[in-house]
Formats: C-alpha cells, structure tokens, sequence
C-alpha cells in the first residue's frame, strides 16, 4: 500500500515564503499520481487552523483521505480544543488502520512543568523550552496498547523525535515500548516518522527504520541574515531567519510485508542561498546538514 507524507509545510501568509496553494497542489497531484490511498503530514500544517480555514478545507476536503498529526506551531494561534476539531482529528493521539498496517499518530508536545503535563496551547510552551517535547506516562501506555492490539506493523508518526538525542525528552520510554513489541513479536514496529527538525535523515536501529522528514519549504535560522532582496524580507517578516526550498519536498512511500520503499524528491535553494552563506552553524545538534532533499530508500526488514 502507498501513501504519501510530508512535514513543516508552515503555511503562514505574510510570515514564511512556503506553504502556498501551489505547494499543497503539488503534494496532492503527486499523491493522485502515485496511487497514495491518504497523504498525512507530521506537523506544523500552518500556525493556527482558524486563521487559515479555506486553506485548510483544501487540504481535508481532498479526495484522497488527508490526516494530520499535531506539531507544536500548530496551536500557536488556536486553541487546542479549536485546532482539533478543525483538524478532524478525535485526539492529539489517534491510530487507524489500512492494507493491514496500522498507523499511529503521537503527540509529544507537552511540556512537564512542576510534575504536570501541559499540552501545547496558544504558544503556552515558548517560555518552558527546557521543559518542552514529553509524551505523558498515559499516552506511553496507550501507544503500548495501541501495538499490541494491531492487526499487522506499526508506522508512527509524530512531530517530534523518538531517534534524535536531542529530540522528545522520554525518547527512552518511548524506544523500550517500541524494543519490546518487536521483541515479542518481529516487524510489530516496521517504521517511525517525524517532522520538527526539518532534516533529510534515515536510520536502522533496534530493528525499526526511522525517517526524519524534512521540511517542505525551508530551514531556520536563530541568526537572521540579509541575503535575500528587501522587498521580499518586507513581504514575509521572518524570511531572513530562513533559507528556503523552491520546492514542497516529501515523500511517497510504499508498503509490502517488511520492506519499505521511499520515493523522495530534490530540490534547490531558494537564490542558492544556504546556512553557508550566513552567520549560523551548519550542523544542527546531531550533526545533520540542511539539505533540499528528501532521500529516496529501498529497504526490507529482516
């Protein structure tokens, strides 16, 4: 079975230079011409479902079945509760079933404060950053539940990184739950995807293939820069913290048994500019490179 994926679109007008209709038209004609039976991104849709409604009803309105996954931008200006009904979404954490794999949307966007889990709302999280990106004790419960209980292997999708050290904070619970299904049982857990940290990265590890999606418009900056013409920084007011992609990468991606085949797609830098041509590092925290690419694999889990 085929379905296609994709992550940080950051549709905000007026803000960021991607995440145009022409960008989400390109996704859905590459999902028709693929034959994907849904497309579902990894979070960061847009900053704010109510501000962005006719957007939004292009995208679940589709024919093809279109889900979401929470990422933490996605609430930055709805409420919680509004974001999820706008999203068709019955919780933050969701799974469902096709072609006899069973797919399990995540949400780690909690920050743990004074012993509580708060979930991401209004932009509540922005002055907890060392607290950010948990999944609570009953949601690790839920998601153990959740595999024990499918029909065939498990593909997780989440915002944030269960692989990455420097991704969701209780990675390790999350990783034992995911060690001892497949423990119990081999391929219970085929496949994790997640967004966030807009980066083209691949890795088998404890007998599961993890994907970091990269973004589809661009990378951020901390340090602004003044490459890019002044009109445009006018247009878009956070343009200088970004370079950007010309095109919506993602991903395609096939299922058979325990083998994996991602289609992905390159791209080029919006005017060439990359982080070499600015003040910031350029490696992220694990040491992974912004690329316009999504990396193409073949793989079959033994």
């Amino acid at each position: 079975m085929t379905f296609s994926v994709f992550a940080d679109l950051h549709h905000y007008p007026g803000v960021f230079m991607g995440g145009t209709d022409e960008d989400l038209a390109f996704i859905q004609q590459r999902a028709e011409e693929a034959g994907s039976e849904f497309i579902i991104h990894a979070g960061d849709f847009c900053h704010g479902p109510s501000l962005a409604r006719e957007y939004l009803a292009k995208y679940n309105d589709f024919h093809i079945p279109s889900y979401h996954c929470l990422g933490n931008h996605d609430t930055d200006h709805t409420s919680l509760a509004e974001t999820l009904a706008l999203y068709n979404m019955p919780n933050g954490h969701y799974f469902f079933d096709r072609g006899g794999y069973r797919f399990i949307v995540c949400d780690p966007n909690y920050y743990l404060l004074d012993g509580e889990y708060v979930h991401y709302d209004l932009g509540n999280y922005y002055k907890h950053g060392s607290l950010r990106d948990y999944m609570p004790p009953d949601q690790v419960e839920w998601l153990r539940e959740t595999i024990d209980g499918a029909p065939g292997p498990c593909i997780l999708i989440s915002h944030e990184s269960f692989e990455r050290p420097d991704g969701v904070k209780n990675r390790d619970e999350v990783v034992n739950v995911i060690r001892e299904a497949n423990r119990k049982k081999a391929h219970s857990v085929l496949l994790c995807i997640n967004g966030h940290h807009h980066r083209d990265f691949l890795r088998i590890w404890e007998g599961v293939c993890w994907f970091e999606l990269n973004s589809a418009s661009y990378d951020w900056l901390p340090v602004r820069h003044d490459r890019y013409p002044e009109e445009l920084c006018r247009e878009y007011s956070l343009l200088s913290n970004t370079v950007v992609y010309n095109d919506p990468i993602h991903a395609v991606v096939t299922l058979e048994g325990t083998s994996i085949r991602i289609d992905g797609m390159e791209s080029t830098m919006f005017l060439g500019i990359n982080r070499e041509h600015t003040d910031n590092p350029i490696y992220d925290a694990a040491g992974r490179a912004v690329t316009p690419t999504v990396q193409s694999a073949r793989i079959t889990l033994d």
